[in-house]
């Protein structure tokens, strides 16, 4: 298959292109390198340096490679950039979806599999529930909006024009490759701090000095064998790529540190930040097979950070 992939300079999205091309698809990516790096795209996939808020741009890159399915990672990913600057949000995440879309439609691309988030459109989920699809939504930052926004949109798009679409909603995705000089990404920027003996700031939860925010922590690895089965057919619909399990963010410094052998880290403490879930654990589709475990995960991660 010729599948294109936004964000494919990325975190999540680079993990993607590698496993697509393993499995022989040919791949071509779209990133603005606002936050990707041109090392993370193997050289087997043409790198297409634009921005999704240039309609014409994107239509281009579509209309060239003709993909017959689109994996959708690009977007602005910080909660907290996108409560500080919701119109920027807004227009990398709503508008520059649309600019996709109508490139999908005008170009005959068969399907999109949309990276939306799970762990901020639900909202506040309450111990010990977890969230399921199915449940309403109430997104809580203008990130979480504009990803549901999309959401909608995809839904219009398959009953206007029929492009048929998934959607994967993710919980906290940590991994090899993830950016650590970011808001997002506190395993990442756990890891880069303790390694180079630097203190870590757990934001409060509630109060400072509690023990952070609870979320549920799911692998890259697991991320990627999700979008590879939908980009595929394999599955199709809406699907919370989690584990179900709770951790907060004392246990994931804890867990880094002994992973890195860190021992005594210097920790500090800092208040809520705005836009900020205090709990977001989220029931696991079953239909991925089974799921990393922390530990496990957190092993991996380690050791990547360690070999740089």
């Amino acid at each position: 298959m010729r599948i294109l992939v936004t964000g494919g300079a990325g975190f999540i999205g680079s993990h993607v292109v590698d496993a697509l091309l393993a499995a022989g698809h040919e791949v071509r990516v779209l990133d603005d390198l606002s936050t990707g790096r041109k090392e993370n795209v193997d050289a087997r996939a043409k790198l297409e340096v634009v921005d999704l808020r240039d309609g014409a741009a994107v239509e281009r890159v579509v209309a060239d490679f003709r993909p017959e399915a689109v994996c959708h990672q690009g977007a602005q990913t910080s909660v907290a950039v996108s409560v500080r600057e919701p119109i920027r949000d807004a227009e990398a995440n709503v508008i520059g979806s649309i600019h996709l879309l109508e490139a999908c439609v005008k170009h005959g691309v068969g399907r999109v599999v949309f990276a939306s988030t799970g762990g901020a459109i639900y909202g506040e989920v309450v111990e010990p529930k977890r969230a399921e699809v199915g449940w309403a939504e109430r997104p809580l930052s203008p990130y979480a909006c504009a990803k549901l926004s999309v959401e909608r949109y995809l839904d219009f798009y398959r009953n206007e024009h029929g492009l048929r679409s998934s959607v994967l909603r993710y919980a906290n995705v940590y991994g090899p490759r993830q950016d650590p000089h970011g808001e997002a990404g506190v395993v990442a920027i756990f890891a880069q701090r303790l390694r180079a003996g630097q203190p870590i700031q757990i934001n409060a939860k509630q109060e400072v000095g509690d023990d952070g925010c609870v979320r549920d922590y799911v692998y890259v690895g697991d991320v990627v064998r999700a979008n590879l089965a939908a980009l595929t057919g394999e599955v199709e619909g809406t699907f919370n790529v989690a584990t179900g399990s709770a951790t907060t963010t004392r246990q994931v410094a804890e867990a880094l540190a002994r992973s890195l052998g860190v021992e005594g880290p210097e920790i500090g403490f800092g208040p809520r930040r705005a836009g900020d879930l205090e709990r977001s654990v989220l029931e696991p589709a079953t239909v991925f097979g089974e799921w990393t475990s922390f530990d496990e995960g957190i092993a991996k991660t380690a050791a990547w950070f360690a070999s740089q």
